[in-house]
């Protein structure tokens, strides 16, 4: 009789897998290296999460903000601009940090045809522009779905650019400069 899944080994694990890919990449995860450091086998992980993707995917999913909390609240324009720098911030420097780094890879090994994550990609990046899109139409903006895309697809990019050059000063000039045009 197979044993019940632990949840909150389960979590620990999430989190762990998280932090290890910030840390050692993407490119060349393989299942024994990670499991070692995690303090696991590399059986118990397949037990636990199925694939190495599905791993990854579900570490993910741990990670990915509440896009609805952190739009709460915004009644005008100006509130959005700084809800938007403030999610910058927490994604360059806050705690999200190492997360977005993980999902910028993700992200990068999802532009291959048949990659294995695709799927996470697709739902995480229609999630953020649909989300971003009610709140611009709330504002009764035009376009809202073409700033929304421009503003996510903006940011993240800059986010990369950043995550390579390791440019702080000019990547947060170019982040606020996008909110600050894309919302006038």
């Amino acid at each position: 009789m197979a044993r019940p899944l632990d949840h909150a080994k389960r979590a620990e694990l999430l989190d762990a897998v998280v932090r290890y890919i910030a840390e050692h990449g993407l490119a060349d995860l393989s299942l024994r290296p990670l499991a070692a450091a995690l303090g696991t086998s590399s059986r118990m992980l397949i037990y636990y999460f199925g694939t190495k993707e599905e791993l990854l995917v579900q570490a993910l999913s741990t990670h990915r903000p509440d896009l609805t909390a952190v739009f709460a609240g915004v009644g005008d324009t100006a509130a959005l601009r700084e809800r938007l720098w403030g999610f910058w911030r927490s994604n360059t420097s806050g705690p999200d940090a190492a997360s977005v780094t993980v999902m910028l890879q993700v992200l990068g090994a999802a532009c291959a045809p048949h990659g294995p994550y695709i799927r996470y990609a697709d739902e995480a990046i229609a999630d953020f522009i649909s989300t971003l899109t009610g709140e611009l139409r709330k504002l009764e903006t035009d376009d809202p779905d073409i700033v929304a895309t421009l503003l996510v697809s903006g940011l993240r990019g800059i986010l990369q650019d950043r995550t390579i050059t390791r440019d702080i000063e000019r990547t947060d000039r170019a982040a606020r400069r996008l909110i600050e045009q894309s919302l006038p």
